[in-house]
């Protein structure tokens, strides 16, 4: 059996597609840099990160993009040659008003990183997906901001742009908040499956069909067809958002987003995951979830046939070694981290300058891993010679640019060296804990534990990196979905502010993230 979520911590908005016997799946990175995560497989089980493809400035641009705003819901095809990604840029997303800007980029090699330029789609809505038919068009599909139901309209790849008449082809079940369609031609029927309810714990999968891409739909009488067993604490939450894909053996599976609050809570620090379940159609033609009802399971199926994959070892150790960025799993945040970062200057370092403070949405330094399960820890050692308590470096433990605890070394008011936490609660940023920094040859050693199924962490220091001692505890309440009422994850990172502009550097020796 398949254990769920398969892609854990901060993977939403699922795409699936399957060429020959690889399985890609693409999911949302929002104000995160680069732009859209894609994972490959073998078996579904195990999955290796492959390069982002929006990683060039000229393709994306999220300086002041809101928190959880940025790049949403991107969709994955194939067409026999060429994989095509189209995505929403949001701007915007308050008070009903949503700035949506559909963009569509390809490439022959989808391991390479090396995508094309994006061409403009339309600002109708958000959660494009593309349906390649089986007489060669293509159509754009993407639901209608104000969730007034789903457009369809006709793509002329060899223009680059849309052609015909945009078509409202679906209201929606009358549930709200249609969003995520997709459009299958399977046999004689276009399936139209689609998120309603919201992305929350009323989220879930609802789906109809018609003979004509342009409808008229039916409604699936047993909707939804996925949804969350609510009063269960122990099953997968917030599930919808799903994508199908047939396998080589001619069976059906569904990739969909989920979340796991800890037992008794209604509180996602890991924000929203990806879940896979196995599903079959009936006598009727409707797709049915194959181990019965509409609930999705902690556990599935492995599909019969497919190629082992072994597992991929995680590197838990980053000793900036190297002469790039660090690796896939890192992000940034809004921009590139190259801009401010530097791995040769310092050999064995990361070395990185300082730019605004981390409730800026727009130039922030920082280099980040999302936290992938309730318990672990980070850990990162500290060169840095703060001037005044306008500079500051150290271990960033975050949500978003309100929602934050730094733990950091800085400077007092006299220019002392001082070790402080502050924390961000929806932008009351305040002071938790301060003590004189306690250092041997100028480096000081600095780590978050998570304990307490995730819901309480413990920040930690050192003068020698082997005994450590505790600064303070906090919950971690304020670092999930439901009290920054946001659509990512937590995330443990390296940090560095110069709020004079100077671009004060600091030194990281290395990076640790470990599951306990």
């Amino acid at each position: 059996m398949i254990q769920n979520p398969i892609l854990r911590g901060f993977c939403p908005d699922p795409s699936i597609v399957r060429v020959g016997r690889d399985y890609f799946i693409a999911v949302s990175t929002f104000e995160w840099w680069p732009g859209v995560r894609i994972y490959h497989s073998t078996d579904l089980e195990h999955f290796q990160q492959l390069p982002s493809p929006l990683n060039r400035a000229e393709q994306l641009s999220l300086v002041g993009n809101p928190d959880s705003g940025g790049v949403w819901a991107p969709d994955l095809s194939f067409d026999g040659k060429r994989f095509w990604l189209v995505y929403t840029d949001v701007k915007t997303r308050n008070g009903g008003l949503f700035n949506t800007h559909n963009y569509l980029v390809r490439t022959e090699d989808i391991r390479s990183g090396v995508w094309s330029a994006p061409v403009y789609l339309n600002s109708t809505g958000f959660d494009p997906s593309i349906l390649h038919d089986t007489d060669g068009k293509m159509y754009l599909v993407n639901m209608v901001n104000g969730f007034k139901g789903v457009l369809v309209q006709e793509y002329d790849p060899e223009k680059e742009c849309l052609v015909g008449e945009a078509k409202n082809v679906y209201p929606g079940t009358g549930r709200d908040f249609t969003e995520g369609p997709h459009i299958y031609h399977i046999g004689d029927w276009y399936y139209l499956m689609m998120a309603e309810g919201g992305t929350a714990y009323e989220h879930c999968e609802t789906m109809a069909r018609a003979k004509s891409i342009w409808g008229p739909y039916e409604a699936d009488p047993e909707n939804p067809v996925l949804t969350s067993e609510m009063e269960n604490e122990h099953a997968l939450q917030k599930c919808g958002h799903a994508d199908l894909v047939q396998t080589q053996t001619g069976e059906w599976y569904l990739v969909h987003l989920c979340s796991r609050p800890p037992k008794g809570t209604k509180l996602s620090v890991l924000g929203r995951e990806t879940a896979l379940q196995k599903v079959c159609w009936n006598e009727e033609g409707w797709l049915r979830l194959s181990c019965g009802g509409r609930y999705a399971q902690r556990e599935t199926k492995e599909p019969e046939g497919l190629e082992a994959m072994a597992e991929i070892p995680v590197k838990d150790k980053e000793d900036f070694d190297g002469i790039a960025v660090p690796g896939a799993e890192f992000s940034s945040l809004r921009i590139p981290a190259e801009g401010y970062t530097s791995l040769t200057e310092r050999p064995g370092y990361l070395r990185m300058y300082g730019q605004e403070s981390l409730n800026s949405r727009f130039r922030v330094s920082i280099v980040a891993r999302r936290q992938t399960e309730y318990h672990c820890m980070a850990e990162t050692a500290l060169e840095f010679c703060p001037e005044c308590p306008e500079q500051a470096a150290g271990l960033a433990y975050l949500y978003d640019t309100r929602n934050f605890f730094l733990l950091l070394k800085t400077a007092d008011e006299t220019g002392r060296p001082v070790l402080v936490l502050l924390k961000s609660d929806r932008g009351n940023v305040t002071g938790e804990a301060e003590i004189p920094c306690p250092e041997t040859d100028g480096i000081v050693y600095l780590r978050a534990e998570t304990f307490d199924s995730g819901l309480k962490v413990r920040f930690l220091y050192s003068a020698d990196g082997e005994q450590y001692a505790v600064l303070k505890e906090e919950t971690t309440e304020i670092l999930t979905d439901e009290h920054c009422i946001g659509f990512t994850g937590a995330h443990f990172g390296m940090y560095c502010h110069d709020m004079t502009g100077r671009r004060k550097a600091a030194d990281f020796d290395y990076f640790r993230y470990r599951v306990l």
